[in-house]
């Protein structure tokens, strides 16, 4: 029998870059007081729910989350842990701007993909998230997670 190893490295970096452009991230409902709501906003605040997707697929996190702050503790608890400098699969925190946090993958080359607000889907950008005439977004935290390195 042939011996079988998830590569999960390479199977999440696929998964990113064929997740550029899905409108598979754009609404999560929910009920609120008893009222059905898409907490999302048709893909507005869907960059948490993006990343926490794709590392709950390979087991690198818990479960799917909503919130930047729920995908940040779930990775704190199953082992991520902040590095300097990006690696191709790390997961990029950007500062707030507008009341809100960000989340993405770098994809390497100074790329990253995260669901995008503007556009409602996963996209690439400059990792620097240089988008619009108020100049890149600054990295507050990259995350690493050793099942990477396998």
């Amino acid at each position: 029998m042939p011996e079988i190893r998830p590569l999960i490295k390479e199977s999440l970096l696929c998964l990113i870059r064929n997740s550029v452009g899905t409108k598979m991230f754009q609404n999560f409902f929910c009920l609120i007081n008893g009222k059905k709501k898409d907490i999302i906003e048709n893909g507005r605040y869907a960059c948490a729910f993006f990343v926490s997707s794709a590392l709950n697929i390979f087991g690198l996190i818990s479960e799917g989350h909503t919130t930047v702050d729920g995908t940040l503790k779930d990775m704190k608890k199953n082992g991520f842990e902040e590095i300097k400098k990006p690696k191709e699969g790390s997961v990029i925190l950007w500062e707030e701007r507008d009341g809100n946090r960000h989340l993405g993958f770098y994809i390497g080359k100074e790329k990253a993909i995260s669901a995008r607000p503007e556009k409602k889907t996963p996209m690439v950008h400059d990792f620097k998230y240089r988008s619009d005439a108020r100049g890149e977004r600054k990295i507050e935290k990259i995350f690493w997670h050793k099942k990477l390195d396998e």
